[in-house]
């Protein structure tokens, strides 16, 4: 067996090489999903759309039950609860493209492109990353990868325990950051990424409905047949470049979308 890489990233790495990154710890694995329960924030829907249900939890069967052998529990959720995944078909630019079972496997694993604007959006919960910012991130860092994910960074996850404080909504509606149409449009039709990720409720701002098109990212990045992961948790442990991205939704078929599991796999020495 080789040994294990000494330059960042595992992109060029053998499986082996790989293997042995991992169980050395020169490769480290970074949970990026936010626990599921019944506490997990939701996104109010205008009417008349019907509204999101919260994840719950139906118990089957239980130990306290003479007999049984088994622990098990029903779920009910929405496709869009938690940490999840945005398919093609989710929204109605993308309505003839895929439906989350139907996403290639190898289009869920990809480097990462990380764009850090958690100091401006504390500032301003409505901070929108401009395409200026986001030339200016390729100038420093390169540009973006073929295959790879855009994962925005805002410092939101820091909010996710708290439904209230997650959405930050007054009478003019939620205010979150997000993209202008501007930097969506770009991404969508400029870029090879596969998808963006993001650490507030949806991948929009919370105020894209007043935006035109009205929610940019889903309107440009859907219908062009890439994809969304949105509510992550420990953007800040992974570099600006050098980390690979895991998506693993359900694989529904015919669902808009999925609760998902998000990891990454970055170089120990870069991690915090």
């Amino acid at each position: 067996m080789t040994s294990a890489p000494n330059t960042p990233g595992v992109g060029n790495a053998s499986t082996l090489d790989l293997a042995a990154a991992l169980a050395t710890g020169s490769v480290r694995v970074v949970d990026l999903t936010a626990p599921l329960s019944s506490g997990t924030p939701i996104l109010p829907l205008p009417e008349p759309m019907h509204p999101i249900p919260h994840f719950e939890l139906e118990r089957l069967n239980d130990w306290d039950d003479p007999g049984e052998i088994s622990f098990q529990n029903h779920i009910h959720t929405g496709e869009h609860v938690g940490t999840h995944f945005d398919a093609p078909v989710h929204w109605s630019s993308g309505r003839d493209l895929e439906d989350v079972g139907s996403v290639p496997a190898a289009r869920l694993v990809g480097p990462a492109a990380v764009v850090d604007k958690s100091a401006e959006c504390a500032k301003d919960p409505d901070h929108l990353l401009s395409l200026d910012e986001l030339k200016a991130w390729e100038r420093e860092h390169g540009a973006l990868p073929e295959g790879g994910w855009l994962v925005y960074r805002t410092g939101w996850d820091t909010r996710s325990d708290d439904q209230a404080a997650f959405l930050n909504a007054d009478d003019n509606g939620p205010h979150t950051p997000g993209l202008t149409p501007e930097c969506a449009r770009y991404l969508a039709e400029e870029t090879g990424i596969v998808g963006i990720g993001v650490e507030t409720v949806g991948t929009d701002a919370g105020q894209a409905f007043r935006f035109e098109p009205p929610f940019p990212v889903h309107h440009f990045m859907l219908g062009n047949g890439k994809y969304g992961v949105t509510q992550l948790r420990n953007v800040g442990e992974l570099p600006p470049v050098g980390a690979v991205l895991v998506v693993a939704p359900l694989r529904i078929v015919g669902g808009s979308g999925s609760p998902a599991r998000v990891l990454a796999l970055t170089p120990a020495a870069e991690g915090k």
